[in-house]
């Protein structure tokens, strides 16, 4: 790896690591898999102290279970210590704009 790709690598914090380790357990009841093995978990971030955004992909842009994956990853995201609120968002979706509402609300 060149130095210059060396200072885009984003170091997680420990509760970031945390946070993720805890998301990619969600399973996916329509494959049997989890979000770790899917790869469906895109990025975890501290946006302000306790507060943590969870970017997710579902399996399908038409995925009829996204709500419930949205706020299976919020459940699995506030059971970290340290996590005081999570924020999770859908991406990749034909209806991502209401599942985060709906879930962030």
């Amino acid at each position: 790896m060149q130095k210059k790709d060396l200072l885009k690598v984003k170091l997680l914090s420990e509760t970031e690591k945390q946070v993720r380790a805890a998301v990619e357990k969600v399973m996916d009841p329509e494959t049997g898999l989890t979000f770790g093995q899917m790869n469906m978990i895109t990025g975890v971030k501290e946006q302000s102290p306790g507060v943590y955004g969870i970017d997710f992909v579902p399996s399908s842009p038409f995925c009829p279970i996204a709500f419930k994956l949205a706020a299976d990853i919020k459940a699995a995201a506030m059971g970290v210590k340290g996590v005081k609120k999570a924020l999770v968002y859908c991406r990749g979706h034909t209806m991502e704009d209401a599942i985060n509402k709906s879930v962030n609300e």
